[in-house]
């Protein structure tokens, strides 16, 4: 495997296991349900493991936006799917333009 790409990949883990940690908080009921108050904990600390790892290599503007930016749309998709949430044209031209945004910065 090529070692520029390692950052990338290590960016990209702690972005799913952002969405893992968001779902997982929002599943937990105010830290009241124990097993997704867990998956929460060792998710989010997981999450920022990798973007730790990530962070040594890729700067740090571009892979904290990255990293929130995976979060998000992660996190708005699986709300639609998962809890109901709203799929509404405003709601989904905002990912989009998140997308956009990530796309920008792993090519600048």
């Amino acid at each position: 495997m090529n070692p520029q790409l390692i950052p990338w990949i290590s960016l990209l883990i702690a972005g799913v296991l952002e969405v893992v940690w968001a779902l997982a908080l929002k599943s937990s009921h105010g830290f009241t349900r124990l097993p997704a108050t867990a998956l929460f904990a060792v998710s989010a600390a997981a999450s920022m493991y990798f973007l730790a790892y990530a962070m040594k290599s890729l700067p740090v503007g571009t892979a904290y936006a990255i990293w929130t930016g995976i979060g998000a749309v992660g996190t708005v998709l699986f709300g639609i799917v998962w809890f109901g949430e709203p799929a509404t044209l405003w709601r989904l031209a905002s990912v989009a333009l998140i997308l956009a945004g990530i796309v920008g910065l792993k090519l600048a």
